[in-house]
């Protein structure tokens, strides 16, 4: 009898990444549910039972315990790292062609759970991304399909995380558009859109129909929509700060080599702020709940600063804070071992953007709408630090149902986009893989060079010589090779220099010099070298200064590995561009 995978394997490829799309979106719709009911049970079981005001003192333990578990799993059990789980998919694609490890499908989800369950201040997106990308490329392995079907349903498990875990279609489809993938067909758009859509079916099923976000919103009015803009320049502004200060904090933290003298400032740091701004525990949702109905928070008992707020500017001015800090809590969680991603963050800090400028307008004398401004302020921010404004708009205006919202959403997710994109070119996803040259974009010709390996394309064919040989050695190399230039090498393989056969034309047909020449007398040097795993791009800069047709190849002690030549980068872009070209 013919097994299911030897069925599939004989279906047409068209067919299989139909069916498995579906398949995938259904696997990470349950992987979605999965690691939102531990957080919650986690969470409610470390804190449902609070009581008293000396209960909150255990916000200095508990994000700690969390980042301690996730740490020793990833040590001991994973093995690899898992955090920034976006970035890393990213990479697989550009990097990895677009296979992702077998325990990504996993051990994002549990240490994730753990990390945000105990209070980690991060978000649960991105590691149910990471998860949910593992599940497609896979499936898409076990099965056996090509690099281009092999990304598309990355893609899917990537958009079906996102719809599972927001009980949002359209949005992951968007975000896999607009931050994953550089390029893809309208007749890819059905496999994604058939992840999405099962994802979100069997999150429905399971976890009921009533929206991620519960809001009371008021009714639009285009009065003001001045206030609106004024928010996206705010959002934008924030942005900015969130992502250079993530950025400057993970390159202090990482400089702390011991892992766990990291994860003893990190969780010290992390449970103060907790413990000072009860906002900051965990993903921080059911903080925005009051601010999305219009209602005044109330931290009474939860905070030691709950006293503070009862002048008519406390509020705001504690809100600014947590704005500020939220950045550094998410930085402690991540540097300090915990597994989570900016995802949730960066929702969060637009929620509380758009509230700490709407009341501060209303403290001023205007009258806005403080929930309808929580709820842009989310869009604006996600727009500025993930670079992704359409992703934005839909996502919010589908998790909180706020679509009469859709003037607004827009015109402050592109102003904040705007802002943003006058200081930064790239978001907090891409902005590090940018600077190495690995990241691919909707530009093909561009995603085509960041796909090419160098060290896929060396030929090895050219025949050494050492640079001491006579003239009649070299004469003997050249009968027996099938190229016309020589690279040349000293006693240690280190390369010298080259020499072509029209260099030696004339005279390796006069005997009486074979003795009296040598390899050195006709050597030419190289102006460039190029690195095994040196990026194409530079490559092609290299070729573009030097005017040559090959470039030799050398390890890092400049010892001779072989050539690069511009015929064969020109055939593999071919081949790669066909690759890339969906039907």
């Amino acid at each position: 009898m013919t097994s299911l995978k030897e069925y599939l394997r004989r279906m047409p490829e068209r067919n299989r990444v139909l069916i498995l799309s579906v398949v995938v979106g259904m696997c990470c719709g349950l992987a979605a549910v999965l690691l939102t009911t531990l957080i919650r049970v986690i969470h409610s079981g470390l804190t449902s039972w609070f009581g008293s005001t000396k209960d909150i003192f255990l916000y200095l333990v508990y994000p700690g315990i969390g980042m301690l578990l996730s740490l020793l799993i990833v040590k001991y059990l994973v093995k690899d790292k898992i955090g920034h789980g976006v970035t890393r998919v990213l990479q697989a694609v550009s990097k990895n062609e677009s296979r992702i490890k077998p325990h990504n499908m996993w051990s994002s989800l549990l240490t994730s759970a753990l990390t945000i369950g105990f209070g980690g201040s991060v978000g649960a997106e991105a590691p149910i991304v990471y998860t949910g990308a593992a599940i497609g490329s896979n499936f898409a392995r076990f099965l056996g399909l090509s690099y281009k079907n092999m990304t598309v349903l990355l893609g899917c498990g990537a958009a079906g995380a996102v719809a599972g875990i927001f009980k949002a279609p359209l949005a992951g489809v968007l975000f896999t558009l607009e931050v994953l993938l550089f390029n893809i067909s309208m007749a890819s758009m059905m496999p994604l859109l058939l992840s999405t859509v099962s994802a979100t079916m069997v999150s429905y099923l399971l976890l009921g129909q009533s929206l991620p976000f519960q809001c009371t919103l008021t009714a639009f009015n285009i009065a003001n929509m001045p206030f609106y803009a004024v928010l996206g320049v705010f959002c934008g502004f924030v942005s900015l700060y969130f992502l250079r200060t993530t950025l400057w904090m993970e390159d202090r933290l990482a400089r702390m080599k011991n892992p766990y003298l990291k994860w003893i400032l990190c969780a010290l740091g992390l449970g103060l702020l907790i413990f000072l701004f009860p906002p900051l525990y965990g993903e921080g949702y059911e903080s925005l709940v009051p601010l999305l109905n219009g209602v005044d928070p109330s931290y009474e008992g939860q905070t030691v600063l709950a006293g503070l707020m009862t002048r008519r500017w406390s509020v705001p001015i504690f809100f600014l804070l947590i704005l500020v800090l939220k950045v550094f809590a998410m930085t402690f969680t991540n540097a300090g071992g915990g597994v989570g991603g900016t995802f949730g963050p960066t929702l969060f800090t637009g929620a509380i953007a758009g509230f700490v400028l709407a009341r501060t307008l209303n403290l001023t004398g205007l009258e806005v709408p403080e929930q309808n401004f929580v709820l842009v302020g989310m869009a604006g921010l996600m727009a500025g630090v993930m670079q992704a404004p359409m992703t934005a708009i839909f996502l919010i205006a589908e998790i909180t149902g706020g679509y009469d919202l859709f003037l607004p959403l827009i015109l402050t997710a592109t102003i904040s986009f705007g802002t943003m994109r006058l200081f930064e070119r790239y978001s907090i996803y891409t902005k590090r893989i940018a600077m190495r040259g690995e990241l691919l974009t909707h530009d093909s010709d561009q995603a085509v060079l960041t796909l090419l390996r160098t060290s896929q394309l060396i030929e090895k064919d050219f025949s050494p010589i050492k640079i001491d040989a006579t003239l009649g050695e070299f004469a003997q190399v050249i009968s027996e090779s099938v190229r016309d230039t020589f690279p040349v090498i000293d006693g240690t393989g280190r390369l010298q220099g080259f020499v072509s056969l029209e260099d030696v034309r004339k005279d390796m047909f006069t005997r009486e010099l074979y003795d009296k020449r040598h390899v050195f007398n006709y050597m030419h040097s190289f102006y460039e070298y190029v690195y095994p795993e040196e990026s194409m791009d530079a490559v092609m800069r290299k070729f573009e200064k030097t005017g040559a047709w090959n470039l030799p190849v050398v390890d890092s002690g400049r010892k001779y590995i072989g050539f690069v030549s511009k015929s064969k980068i020109f055939s593999a872009y071919r081949q790669e561009l066909r690759q890339l070209s969906h039907d």
